[in-house]
């Protein structure tokens, strides 16, 4: 297939390029498309995918520009049997830059403005950008940002050999077309210029995000989707909802049915490595059946348990979870809905057949072949989801990722109330001999102020696969530091201020007084390596609880009382866990010196961190909440200010 069999307009002159006159574009981008010799409108998503082989259909294609009068290569894309597997040549682009958002716009910003970094306003290279656009080969698809049901109408502008990433886009959001949108003028628009990066921005990911009230353009200026098809639309709905005053949360959320038929909505957040996708999955389970709790790191001695039938699970969202104002129904507990039609799921944790049959049996098996980043390709073979890229180190790329169409993985399909949060945290090891902020237990109980307090740090712990981490944060991880992720965890992807966000955040919390809140670690507790088995337990205990209903004589203050409250036994299945794993502070390799100076670390970071938000825009009641923290206060004082559900 030649590029022009695909060109819904060839020429110069058309007044919407192939695009509806009822859409109401910027002067500027209606006038870069016009322009615009070839410009690609795909009919339907498998003529997108046909775009995305290159103009041979395959089966190498090597997505390169001119830079300067060099070809320089941004990605390899292989057609395989069950999709198409996208590389790219520098391991600095398989992953998210945590710092590649900067703001063009003067609307209020807590985020690094491109003025402030780069010396200069972004208009001139905003011009650029169109005008290199205008002389490329196109493609224009649209999407609903947020969604098919809730989403805002929105377009993406990309170079038809980048049909990947715009295929990617849609995939993530759903595919829809301009005669089933009407006529609309975009909430979003996100252009795609990869030779930017080499020619203006010295090969680092750049994002930069133009605002207006109506209006909110993102300019990606590299091909890894990560920080703009699939965290700039994330922007786009932090950006819509501060305006209308709701949130899109950084969570998962699962629907847990018992073996007795209740049925618990959890929703998880965190920061990235948190725990989001594991929420989702299946308990993993040794040869013999039983499930290995943790392994003690010191003596090697490990901790399994046995639990016969495991509750079902539905998932209802992986990691963008719409909380839109239209879906609250008042009653006290959240109702959230999917903001995608597709998961950007991570495959780091597969690395053999049979770890995980549904999602294996998904990307294996489709029903519309799907899009690969960081996993090895082979021309008309099967892609397998553990056969991971090598990184220039010979070691397995840490993010591998498959974009699964969300009605592969789930039958659920419309909104759910949810009965609990859950909040991850990836914890270090910590020993007598090297004391760590690996503390936490494997189940805290929390009232909503310190739930808040906790999204509006949202630490982010060592050797986290979805994100490169600047040398300042590695640094710190390095030698037993903590680095904030940020409000809510949705943070690094906003663009207004943290106050704005923490207000938002504190109303979600207080007016769904009908929820009930938790921490869970995950990697370690304390001297245990516990991946993210303390996880799936504490979700399968919580289903089983009835959503989490305890009671007061059940519950004892936790000895750091960023934690609240412990349980004072847990019993799954017939069978207790052991209190050590409750509080860490009773292992025999940790003791209560070696977690007290791991909660100096965690008090001594929170109450850093919470500084910044004492604002005069800041809440009453967020100003308390938080000057109980400076002042070490008690779990009490906490619940004091906001009751525990129970």
């Amino acid at each position: 297939m030649t590029l022009i069999d695909s060109v819904a307009v060839h020429g110069t002159g058309s007044i919407s390029s192939g695009i509806p006159s009822g859409v109401v574009l910027p002067p500027a981008v209606q006038a870069a498309l016009d322009t615009c010799a070839n410009v690609v409108v795909p009919s339907s998503r498998e003529e997108l995918y046909r775009l995305a082989l290159g103009p041979e259909g395959g089966p190498w294609f090597t997505v390169e520009y001119d830079v300067l009068g060099t070809a320089v290569p941004e990605a390899e894309v292989v057609r395989c049997k069950n999709g198409i597997a996208v590389n790219y040549p520098e391991d600095y682009m398989r992953r998210r830059d945590p710092d590649c958002m900067r703001i063009a716009d003067d609307l209020p910003t807590d985020k690094p403005r491109y003025r402030d970094v780069f010396g200069t306003e972004f208009a001139a290279v905003k011009a650029e950008t169109l005008d290199w656009l205008a002389g490329q080969d196109l493609v224009v698809v649209p999407f609903k940002a947020g969604g098919l049901t809730h989403g805002y109408p929105s377009l993406a502008i990309c170079p038809v050999n980048s049909a990947f990433f715009a295929l990617t886009l849609v995939d993530l959001q759903g595919w829809v077309t301009f005669e089933e949108l009407g006529p609309f003028e975009p909430r979003s628009i996100l252009y795609v210029a990869p030779p930017f990066r080499h020619t203006h921005f010295d090969g680092r990911q750049v994002v930069v995000h133009d605002r207006s009230e109506t209006l909110h353009e993102v300019f990606a200026y590299n091909l890894y989707p990560g920080p703009s098809a699939k965290k700039g639309v994330f922007s786009v709905l932090l950006d819509v909802g501060e305006q209308e005053g709701w949130v899109t949360a950084h969570a998962s959320s699962v629907r847990v049915t018992t073996p007795y038929e209740n049925e618990t909505v959890i929703m998880h957040e965190g920061a990235s490595g948190g725990g989001k996708s594991e929420m989702c999955q299946e308990i993993r389970r040794q040869e013999d059946g039983r499930i290995l709790l943790g392994t003690n790191v010191v003596t090697d001695e490990p901790y399994v348990i046995n639990l016969g039938e495991t509750s079902a699970l539905d998932p209802v969202t992986d990691d963008m979870t719409l909380c839109h104002v239209d879906l609250q129904t008042g009653d006290g507990r959240l109702v959230v809905a999917d903001a995608e039609d597709g998961w950007f799921v991570r495959v780091d944790n597969l690395t053999g057949y049979g770890q995980d049959a549904h999602l294996e049996r998904a990307c294996i098996h489709p029903d519309q072949p799907l899009v690969f980043f960081n996993i090895d390709g082979v021309p008309d073979a099967t892609v397998l989801p553990w056969e991971h890229t090598l990184d220039s180190t010979g070691k397995r790329c840490p993010n591998p990722r498959v974009v699964v169409p969300r009605h592969l993985l789930t039958d659920v399909a419309g909104a759910e109330e949810v009965d609990v949060r859950t909040f991850g945290a990836r914890m270090p090891a910590c020993t007598r001999d090297n004391p760590t902020y690996g503390i936490m237990g494997m189940m805290h109980v929390v009232p909503p102020s310190l739930a808040w307090i906790w999204r509006l740090i949202a630490p982010r712990g060592d050797k986290n696969p979805s994100i490169g981490e600047s040398k300042t944060a590695t640094d710190r991880l390095a030698h037993g530091g903590m680095v904030a992720e940020g409000v809510g965890s949705y943070w690094p992807f906003s663009t207004g201020t943290k106050v704005a966000a923490a207000n938002l955040l504190l109303r979600q919390l207080v007016d769904m007084d009908r929820t009930r809140y938790v921490l869970t670690p995950n990697q370690h507790i304390g001297a245990y390596k516990v991946d993210f088995a303390a996880e799936w337990l504490t979700r399968e205990y919580l289903a089983r609880r009835g959503g989490g209903k305890f009671r007061t004589e059940e519950l004892t203050p936790s000895r750091c009382p960023l934690f609240g409250y412990t349980l004072q036994e847990m019993k799954i299945d017939g069978q207790l866990v052991r209190p050590t794993f409750l509080q860490p502070e009773m292992q025999s390799q940790v003791g209560v010196e070696a977690y007290d100076a791991g909660a100096k670390i965690i008090t001594d970071f929170f109450k850093s961190e919470l500084q910044q938000f004492l604002t005069d825009d800041l809440d009453p009641l967020g100003r308390q909440i938080i000057e109980v923290c400076l002042r070490d206060g008690s779990v009490e004082e906490y619940a004091a200010l906001t009751p525990l559900f129970t």
